[in-house]
């Protein structure tokens, strides 16, 4: 996912953002040159974002969770099954990086309220969560390392 975002910012939207920074230029003054500007900015940033992407990968660490041997404790990686107290409802998620959290695919940061109020924690345990709107409550189904 960074990975083939960094490929992206590289090989199309920087060619891009130094084509119309030439197109602005060969317009003429630069000083009340608005798309100049833009260009420029546009920029700024996408060479901001290459940089950060470059420094996270180069610092990053793959886990694979079916390696992990964590007796049954939830850690990073792991992937929960919970119960929620209130409504019965259960919910599945893995705990993953903050880059890679994606809700709707069910992989929640491990930053996240209730992802800190997992770890370490085995199933069967019941676990408090300060969510906004109050306290939740859930119970700890089952921890996989897959």
């Amino acid at each position: 996912m960074l990975r083939a975002e960094l490929q992206h910012l590289k090989s199309v939207e920087r060619p891009a953002v130094i084509q119309a920074i030439a197109e602005a230029r060969a317009q003429g003054d630069l000083s009340e040159n608005a798309e100049y500007d833009a260009a420029k900015e546009k920029q700024g940033f996408i060479e901001g974002r290459i940089a950060d992407l470059e420094g996270k990968l180069s610092n990053a660490q793959i886990i694979d969770p079916t390696m992990l041997d964590a007796e049954g404790r939830i850690v990073f990686g792991a992937t929960v099954e919970l119960e929620d107290a209130n409504s019965g409802e259960s919910v599945t998620y893995q705990i993953v990086g903050d880059d890679e959290a994606d809700i709707k695919k069910g992989k929640i940061s491990v930053s996240s309220p209730i992802a800190r109020a997992l770890i370490g924690k085995y199933a069967g345990d019941s676990v408090d969560v300060q969510a906004p709107g109050g306290v939740r409550q859930y119970e700890v189904l089952d921890v996989l390392y897959k």
